[in-house]
């Protein structure tokens, strides 16, 4: 049998068009890699503004309890060195955390730091009726207990939005489309958190 020289190109349409009808037949979902994508980068955005609304609050809960309980000082350099150091990393994020495990490795464990920080803190006001009862701590305590709160919420949120926009760059058709389309896209980084943590957490001053 004598081949043409056309049947090579007509195999390679064939094969094209196998895939995009293979395509077709997934239900599509070239747009989803960048749909996915935007809606992690937004989660993670409200991640950082949480994070700051909670580092905003902390000097002012520093004077408060300074005003009442001075000779805590180890405490409170240790709640404030441990907000500069967060409030450094977050003003020096790398472009590319977002892909980069390390990066967020550093940022996951510094904001950790300070919240452990801030718990430590939080028990020493246990010893200080007077602080408890106060109205600027009672007005922080509601600041704080809401902001933990959407902090959780929004790791959370986050958390499902890498696992679906990673989901959709290992599974097909997502991986097809990577592989033809965004082959620059790549799986992101996520927070190292335990099943319990990602539910919203109670905070609790024992004000009552």
């Amino acid at each position: 049998m004598i081949r043409t020289a056309s049947q090579p190109l007509t195999r390679v349409l064939a094969l094209f068009a196998t895939f995009v009808a293979a395509m077709l037949a997934g239900g599509c979902g070239i747009n989803n890699i960048p749909t996915y994508e935007n809606q992690a980068k937004a989660q993670w955005s409200e991640v950082l503004n949480q994070y700051k609304r909670r580092s905003d609050l902390i000097p002012n809960l520093v004077e408060t309890v300074k005003g009442f309980a001075d000779q805590e000082k180890s405490v409170l350099t240790e709640v404030t060195e441990a907000r500069a150091k967060a409030t450094q990393i977050q003003a020096q994020i790398p472009a590319d955390i977002l892909t980069n495990p390390d990066a967020m490795k550093q940022f996951q464990d510094a904001q950790n730091n300070l919240g452990g920080a801030l718990g430590r803190l939080l028990a020493v006001i246990e010893r200080y009726p007077d602080i408890k009862s106060g109205q600027n701590f009672l007005a922080l305590q509601s600041e704080l207990a809401g902001t933990e709160n959407r902090i959780a919420i929004a790791r959370r949120d986050y958390i499902e939005s890498v696992r679906v926009y990673n989901t959709e760059l290992t599974t097909i058709p997502g991986r097809w489309w990577r592989s033809f389309m965004y082959p620059d896209k790549k799986e992101m980084a996520t927070f190292d958190i335990a099943a319990a943590e990602q539910s919203t957490p109670k905070v609790d001053f024992n004000t009552k």
